[in-house]
């Protein structure tokens, strides 16, 4: 099964809005602020999953966490880095070797306990 592209744009924001129980003018407050970045066509906000699902975070920080709007900030930069360093973490694992992989995640869970 071929898995969809999640972040092609594919919803308006009325249909976002109503799919995460928030008013339009909320998303585009996030917009304005910079947390999200709609794609445009015809002047008009689509949205793929990758924004719903970043939406959906920053619904959680802010309404069940108390998390100010600097904090979100904080916490979606540390989230795009970390899935970064993780990329990268699966680059360099397809370049070693069946012995050398094991040796490293070895060296990963003395380090990091798990």
């Amino acid at each position: 099964m071929n898995e969809r592209d999640k972040s092609e744009p594919l919803y308006v924001i009325s249909v976002v809005s109503r799919m995460l129980g928030v008013h339009p003018q909320t998303l585009r407050l996030y917009e304005r602020e910079g947390l999200v970045c709609p794609k445009r066509r015809n002047r008009q906000r689509q949205y793929s999953e990758n924004d719903i699902e970043k939406i959906d975070l920053i619904l959680q920080l802010t309404r069940e966490m108390g998390v100010n709007k600097a904090g979100v900030e904080i916490i979606l930069r540390m989230k795009k880095r970390m899935e970064s360093l993780q990329k990268e973490m699966e680059d360099m694992m397809k370049e070693l070797d069946d012995e050398m992989q094991d040796d490293f995640r070895r060296r990963l869970r003395d380090i990091f306990g798990g």
